[in-house]
């Protein structure tokens, strides 16, 4: 039995039941030190980072197009989202939040006091935003709007004329709007027929971008997150941190740094495997229309609905006991007909789980009859 959590599925997901077959987790398969050349060479037990190790700021500047002053590090992209509702969150204040959503993104907010008010990204819709829906919810007292692109769960990524718009209506009551871009780099990779995604903080608006080295460029023990934003914010965010965590590890900050010398060779990584993987999910969901989906795969999640079924809870246990095979159950994103599915795993982990999966429908289909 789960204990109380702010953050249930992260506490679901550290002392879950093993599986033999895991597509739960969305970290892309990880990186070899052989995979990051001068790795070895470069590790150092320290580095001057009181405010960022600056060649890692440098870095992600770059790779943003903004100046370092806009760039803050962290301890992953979710240390990075607690940074940012740290600085920007306090008790009472009001917070609009995505439904579904990745659950520690609102129990940050719980956890400064914030009254949160979710709006809803439908699956009829593609999970894509209404923003009128979120202007109309506005008030002087919102502080933060909170948003994920690509979204988790789903994969989808946010179209860009709502986030537009979602930003404007926030100027004008005094909100930012926090965009949690962490599987963005891997979608724009493997992305087809589409515009490339371009990160929020590079619109117009009191937008703020937060991502890390983890779910696109497969370096999760790095735990190398960021946030970019206006450099007056920055500099708030900053010290925010001072009473978080301080400053990252030296041997981390200097990994991370060097891995964004590599930063191409691992995008075409990111994208052998994950364009692969999504190809291989298209044909499985072609083949399986109980298993509903918005749109093809897109991204390194996948969040099927299981037809007919109000509650995919029981099947999602049956698939672990029986089939061996692991998926999120939706409940912990507050949409139990769903379920995600990580593609960003090894080819022939999701070519077997699928199979698997296949099967335990199958018994369903036929249990139905």
């Amino acid at each position: 039995m789960l204990t109380s959590s702010l953050a249930p599925y992260l506490l679901w997901a550290k002392t879950r039941k093993p599986a033999s077959i895991d597509l739960a987790g969305s970290n892309l398969v990880h990186c070899s030190i052989d995979e990051l050349p001068g790795a070895r060479e470069a590790v150092d037990l320290t580095a001057p980072n009181d405010n960022g190790y600056a060649p890692l700021v440098e870095s992600i500047a770059r790779h943003y197009g903004v100046s370092p002053s806009q760039v803050v590090t962290a301890m992953g992209c979710s240390g990075a989202n607690f940074i940012a509702v740290a600085a920007l969150v306090g008790a009472g204040h009001h917070v609009l939040i995505e439904q579904p959503t990745y659950d520690p993104l609102i129990g940050a907010c719980r956890l400064m006091g914030a009254n949160i008010e979710r709006f809803s990204r439908r699956f009829e819709d593609r999970w894509q935003l209404d923003a009128d829906d979120v202007g109309r919810r506005m008030t002087p007292k919102t502080k933060l709007v909170i948003i994920s692109s690509p979204h988790n769960p789903s994969g989808h990524r946010a179209d860009r004329a709502a986030l537009e718009a979602i930003g404007r209506a926030a100027d004008r009551v005094g909100a930012m709007v926090l965009v949690d871009e962490v599987y963005l780099d891997s979608a724009n990779a493997i992305g087809q027929n589409h515009e490339r995604g371009l990160p929020a903080v590079r619109l117009d608006g009191p937008f703020l971008s937060t991502s890390s080295l983890t779910k696109s460029y497969g370096l999760a023990g790095l735990r190398s997150g960021w946030i970019v934003c206006r450099p007056d914010l920055a500099e708030r965010l900053r010290r925010t941190r001072d009473v978080v965590d301080n400053a990252g590890p030296g041997a981390a900050d200097r990994l991370a740094a060097l891995a964004f010398t590599h930063l191409p060779a691992l995008i075409e990584r990111a994208r052998r495997i994950l364009s692969g993987n999504t190809q291989r999910a298209r044909a499985f969901f072609d083949a399986h229309p109980e298993l509903e989906i918005a749109g093809p795969p897109a991204a390194s999640v996948v969040f099927p609905r299981l037809a007919g079924v109000a509650d995919s809870q029981p099947f999602v246990q049956r698939l672990l006991d029986e089939h061996g095979v692991a998926v999120a159950p939706g409940h912990f994103f507050d949409a139990p007909a769903h379920f995600r599915l990580s593609l960003a795993g090894r080819t022939e982990s999701l070519e077997q789980g699928l199979a698997r999966l296949g099967e335990a429908l199958g018994v369903r289909d036929a249990r139905v009859v």
